[in-house]
């Protein structure tokens, strides 16, 4: 049975009357949540094309109209190419305020080739590596360099993995089409055997003499330094995508694949993560919450003071706005709590216990003066 299509207003969790600010900013929440070169997770990838189809049909007035009076039967018989031919996924993504490839070739990764011609050589595999960055780099944003060693065609040949001034030539066996047919006949049909040439292997072409550099592989492995954009405010997992830095495409004329830096944050002894905001624990001495003080703490940026109302309970939450960190895309930045704890003396000096059961006869007399 086939799945059942969610309406397009539900997927962005909209009314049917929002406005076109109200559905892009549906959209930017969403698509930064799944976008599939940020969110490896299963079922990333789905979400994602669900969004993004919504957000086509909706952003669209002439798209909408028909969607609004007729349901799916509205944008019915659209090809991905009518859908999504018009959004320019990159400037859109630009516009959220990031600073990484969100966008480049997203529409002919996930929904097909914009042209009609015949497609080229598949692309080469994609790497994935990790990074771990600091809380510090989270908040600033800025430059890292990752390191790595990948397979890369060999410059001495050009990726042929012949000797200089000895190219391959075609393979006699299969003539240059990586193949061997063995044609028959039985019970009446004719059958075709179609297996991979044992001559060259499969390239259609033969190397009689083989390149010094790289063995005939036509690759050799070379260490690379990059260096990448970390975006403010970016979240434990994200994936940064770095086109044609993967590994070489296997046939002739193949782009390679790309390579995906997968974000690691460094635990910070001084806070707890929650989205933007970030959260820490200070003890207070029992005198100090019911006085109230002034607290130096941590953040980011350096210190900053914090005052404690007299009075203060165990438990209580001080907050300093904007000194958590940014949001992803932009938008107003998190804040610093600060979680205040008493500390309650476990063996008190004989002067403090005299001083607690002063305090202790005072609050007598005060809830007896009471009733």
């Amino acid at each position: 049975m086939a799945e059942a299509r969610r309406d397009y207003y539900e997927v962005l969790g909209i009314p049917p009357d929002a406005d076109a600010r109200a559905i892009k900013d549906a959209f930017r929440k969403l698509a930064l949540q799944y976008h599939p070169d940020r969110n490896k997770s299963p079922g990333a990838e789905e979400r994602f094309k669900e969004i993004a189809e919504a957000y086509a049909v909706l952003s669209d007035p002439e798209k909408r109209a028909g969607y609004d009076a007729r349901g799916f039967a509205g944008v019915e018989g659209l090809s991905a190419e009518d859908l999504f031919g018009g959004i320019d996924f990159g400037s859109l993504f630009r516009d959220f305020g990031l600073g990484f490839d969100l966008g480049g070739g997203l529409f002919e990764r996930l929904f097909g080739r914009r042209g009609r011609g015949p497609a080229g050589p598949s692309g080469g595999a994609d790497l994935t590596l990790e990074l771990t960055v600091s809380l510090e780099r989270v908040g600033r944003g800025g430059r890292e360099t990752v390191r790595l060693a990948r397979p890369q065609a060999c410059t001495a040949c050009l990726g042929t993995g012949a000797r200089a001034g000895k190219p391959p030539h075609r393979c006699d066996s299969c003539q240059g089409t990586g193949q061997r047919v063995v044609s028959g006949e039985r019970g009446g049909f004719r059958i075709q055997q179609i297996t991979t040439c044992s001559a060259c292997r499969g390239r259609g072409s033969v190397i009689d003499e083989p390149c010094p550099e790289c063995s005939g592989r036509g690759q050799v492995e070379r260490p690379e330094t990059l260096e990448i954009t970390i975006p403010p405010g970016v979240e434990e997992g994200t994936a940064l995508r770095i086109p044609g830095h993967g590994l070489p495409g296997a046939e002739k004329g193949a782009p390679p694949g790309d390579l995906y830096v997968v974000l690691r944050i460094a635990a910070d002894p001084r806070f707890e993560r929650r989205g933007a905001d970030l959260w820490r624990s200070e003890s207070i001495a029992v005198h100090d919450a019911v006085l109230g003080t002034r607290l130096v703490v941590p953040t980011l940026d350096g210190s900053a003071e914090v005052a404690v109302p007299p009075g203060t309970q165990p438990g209580s939450v001080l907050r300093l706005r904007g000194k958590g960190l940014p949001r992803p895309g932009g938008g107003r930045r998190g804040d610093l709590h600060v979680q205040v704890l008493v500390g309650i003396p476990e063996a008190p000096s004989r002067e403090e216990r005299d001083l607690y059961e002063r305090l202790r006869s005072l609050a007598g007399g005060r809830d007896r003066s009471a009733r």
